[in-house]
């Protein structure tokens, strides 16, 4: 992994992918779910501090009346000035207005975190890729449901799409 260098808060947002809570409690490696969104909390809370946007993505089933139980973000994750995407494909960028929110408050980078590596984090990135943006992928803030899976990604897909750091390396410029 390699640290990325200081981020522009005014230019960066960190991108959390189906923080469910039926998705944080599914079986998932290298890491819990349960560990994964203590780092994205934690990230999340860092973003914040510096003014940066925080994008919670979650999904919907599309063609159904309710959804499952536990289909909405995990208790306590969305703060206000949130920006709360929802999805009804594998990526969060198709119909849903993500781009365009984006550019609305000049982001030009994403910084990623979320739940599954491999399916809904890495969608998004490559559809954020396609559209021009910057990428950095916290490996920490990640899991799937194989460890095998993650690793790809991690080390084989994302070195090729962006950067990967630990979440303790993602830092922002001052002033």
């Amino acid at each position: 992994m390699t640290a990325p260098t200081a981020l522009d808060p005014a230019r960066t947002a960190l991108v959390l992918v189906d923080l469910m809570d039926r998705i944080v409690a599914l079986p998932l490696e290298p890491h819990t779910g349960a560990e994964v969104l203590a780092v994205c909390e934690e990230l999340a809370a860092r973003f914040r501090a510096a003014g940066a946007p925080v994008v919670l993505v979650r999904v919907e089933r599309p063609g159904v009346t309710e959804q499952p139980p536990g289909s909405g973000l995990a208790h306590g994750l969305l703060r206000d000035g949130d920006i709360e995407i929802v999805k009804r494909t594998i990526g969060g960028f198709h119909l849903t207005g993500l781009d365009d929110r984006l550019r609305g408050q000049g982001v030009d980078t994403l910084v990623f975190g979320g739940i599954a590596t491999n399916l809904g984090v890495e969608s998004t990135a490559r559809a954020a890729g396609d559209l021009g943006y910057e990428l950095v992928f916290v490996e920490d803030a990640m899991t799937a449901f194989t460890a095998p899976e993650h690793t790809a990604s991690v080390t084989l897909d994302f070195p090729r799409l962006g950067t990967v750091a630990a979440a303790a390396d993602v830092t922002f410029r001052q002033g």
